[in-house]
């Protein structure tokens, strides 16, 4: 078996446990959706347009109480921020990559992806650009087709799905799993405890801008944190 090979499908192997949470994770948004006003056919290519599951549950939320286009539009790139963090953090480890392949992982680029492909370039640094790009793609070949069919089953379907399913454990556990181990520093730390709490605070703002204002609050502390860090050490 070739080294591309093996980084496949152990791409694959490591992206098992998240399909516990992808499925009901998608279905929601499903769900979420069609209550919003959109068809089962715009939900569905709602998810294979942009596969943000996020922002994509704030753009619907919006829809639903009827906020400004601006304001949903500006809430979703808000979300939608830290892709291009994660594409600057995952950037150095692609060089001689093709920029075909490129672009295909950035459609792929997703909470899940991101975190375990970073995980795997930093544990083991002798893999060849092939193989990275391989492990990459493995880690979405099951979610990626879960995203899209639990979308459609939950937007065809969700009115039959009993509400003592609580499929909405999905998203806190989703993004627990995937935010716990990478906080590795104290602006990490930081950063994350300011978010959670700004958020909480203030939530009586419309059209979820408390989101926005504690994620902007939040990476000025994570760099400002990061800044006293370095010069304690300097």
């Amino acid at each position: 078996m070739t080294t591309t090979k093996r980084a496949f499908l152990q791409g694959i192997r490591d992206s098992l446990p998240f399909i516990v949470v992808v499925a009901p994770f998608a279905m929601l948004f499903g769900v979420v959706a069609t209550e919003a006003g959109l068809s089962p056919l715009q939900t569905f290519g709602f998810s294979v347009a942009v596969i943000a599951g996020a922002a994509q549950f704030a753009a619907v939320q919006l829809m639903a109480d009827n906020a400004p286009v601006l304001i949903i539009v500006a809430t979703a790139l808000a979300v939608n921020l830290r892709m291009a963090m994660y594409s600057a953090s995952i950037a150095p480890y692609l060089r001689g990559v093709p920029f075909w392949q490129r672009a295909f992982m950035s459609y792929m680029l997703v909470d899940q992806s991101y975190a375990q492909g970073l995980l795997k370039y930093e544990t083991e640094p002798d893999l060849t650009p092939s193989a990275r790009v391989a492990y990459f793609f493995g880690t979405m070949m099951l979610n990626m087709p879960l995203w899209y069919g639990g979308t459609l089953v939950g937007a065809l379907l969700g009115n039959r799905i009993p509400q003592d399913y609580a499929l909405d454990f999905a998203v806190p556990i989703t993004f627990l799993a995937l935010v716990g181990p990478m906080l590795k520093t104290a602006a990490h730390v930081a950063a994350a405890f300011t978010s959670v709490l700004l958020t909480l605070v203030l939530a009586f703002l419309p059209y979820n801008l408390g989101l926005m204002v504690a994620a902007l609050v939040a990476m000025m502390v994570g760099a400002q944190v990061e800044l006293m860090v370095e010069r304690r050490r300097a």
